[in-house]
């Protein structure tokens, strides 16, 4: 997987942007991005740096709400 966005990428970060209300720079998608391969887990983690958010003392919900808006707008390989 390439560290560059595509089309695909695109409407994910659209879909976190509109649901979760993490609208990332072109910087910050390319972060996540180079993190999908290593899981949701790290690109979610990956989401939180970008937007500035300590990962940690975000709640439970908000973390859930990212990965699973990661997982479901993930593109087709």
């Amino acid at each position: 997987m390439t560290d560059t966005p595509t089309a695909a990428h695109d409407e994910m970060f659209a879909a976190l942007c509109r649901e979760v209300g993490f609208c990332l720079h072109p910087k910050g998608e390319k972060r996540v991005i180079a993190a999908l391969p290593n899981g949701l887990d790290a690109a979610t983690r990956a989401v939180f740096d970008a937007e500035g958010v300590d990962f940690v003392s975000a709640s439970g919900d908000l973390r859930r709400a990212v990965r699973d808006c990661l997982k479901a707008n993930l593109p087709e390989a």
